[in-house]
This record gives structure tokens, sequence and C-alpha cells, in this order.
């Protein structure tokens, strides 16, 4: 992936996508193979590379009994952030996602989508260039949805590479520069949505997805982009 690239990364159940992402994260270690973060190598330097990915699971892990706002400072903290600079970045962090309402709220008191932005306020305290997002919009309302969208927009022109996990095409056709496709553990096919739609005939991205998948469209050749 490039600076200023959304890269879409696509699968039914049980492709892959989310252990792709997670032995990016660091948090599982590959069996073979290799990969790096802007030059640092997963594998043999985790904290190196754990310090320039924001990572947001699919399992909104918080914990309850600290505010929004603490939440946020304390993994800044754990990214090396302290005094007036992590002070700014939490504010940074409220302003962005529109917090300051339950900023200082208790996270177990907060609703799906309230929770949602704290999670990522807490994976982008330290600013990184390089954003892992595992089905970010999985469960939130449609205005919540919307926040996360131009968020995504907003980053990718500042410069950030976003990798995202989804299993909405209209979120693909909207966000990603490029495609991916997993299927069984493997990439069956990778360009922009509108090569993939070509190549396949389809008549739009949700039918190039289901057609890839296919054990026809496999075995005939056609799930090579």
């Amino acid at each position: 992936m490039e600076p200023g690239e959304v890269y879409a990364l696509l699968g039914p159940n049980g492709a892959g996508k989310t252990t792709a992402l997670r032995c990016l994260a660091t948090l599982l270690k590959p069996t073979s193979g290799s990969a790096e973060i802007c030059g640092v190598d997963v594998r043999t330097d985790p904290l190196g590379a754990r310090g320039r990915i924001a990572y947001l699971s699919s399992s909104m892990g918080l914990y309850q009994r600290l505010s929004a706002r603490e939440l946020i400072a304390y993994f800044g903290r754990l990214h090396g952030l302290e005094g007036a600079e992590l002070e700014g970045r939490v504010e940074d962090m409220v302003a962005l996602f529109d917090m300051a309402p339950f900023a200082d709220r208790l996270c177990a008191k907060l609703s799906t989508g309230q929770r949602q932005r704290v999670s990522l306020g807490r994976a982008l305290v330290h600013d990184p260039p390089v954003l892992i997002l595992d089905e970010p919009t999985l469960g939130l309302d449609i205005l919540s949805g919307r926040t996360i969208h131009e968020f995504i927009v907003r980053e990718r022109e500042r410069g950030k590479a976003v990798l995202l996990s989804t299993h909405q095409m209209e979120e693909v056709e909207l966000l990603a520069d490029r495609v991916g496709v997993l299927r069984k553990g493997e990439l069956v096919a990778e360009g922009t949505p509108t090569e993939l739609v070509r190549a396949l005939g389809a008549p739009n991205l949700a039918r190039a997805f289901l057609a890839l998948l296919s054990d026809w469209t496999v075995a005939a050749g056609g799930g090579q982009s």
C-alpha cells in the first residue's frame, strides 16, 4: 500500500481477513512469510511496528471503569505521550469524533456508536501513518457510519495508508482505491473496484465479488485479476 491509499480487504467469513489484519497488527505471529509496516518487520520488531499503526478491532474492548477521555489518555501514555502533548492529542480526538457530550462518561455507559468513536480515538491518539480497520462500521447506525466514512476520507487526504476490512460493498465503492479479495486464505483478485467489475463482466462490485468466490469462476481461471 502507498500513503494516501484506502485498500479494502474482502472475503466471506473464515477467509482469513481478520487473521491477516491481526498478523499485521502483531497480535498474531505468522507461521510463514513476512510483512513490513513503514519498513519495520512485524515479526522481528513488533513494538516498532505497533508504534506506526492504529488498529481498530471489530471487538471493541474498552476498560469499562474509565471515562472516554481517561481511556484515550491512558493509551496515549502507552505510546509515550505526556504532558501538554498528551493533553492536546486527547482533546484533538474528543473534537475529531465529537465526543464532548460523553467524554467524561464511563465507557460502560456508552452506546455502540459512542464506543466505536472512543475506540477510534484510542487507536489514533499517537497519529500513526498506517490505519488498520477491521469492520469499522459494524453495528453502527447510518449517522455513526457516515462519521467513520468522513474520517477515513480525511485521513486518506492527510496521506495515511488505510487498510479496511468490510462486508459492505457500498462502503467499498465509496471509499476504496484498491480491493483485494480473499478466498480460503488466498488472494484471488486485486485491483480497483472498476477493474474487478470489468474483469468479471459483472454489473456491480457485489456481483463481481460473488463471482470471484464461486467454485466455477476459480476453476475457470476467472479468479485472477
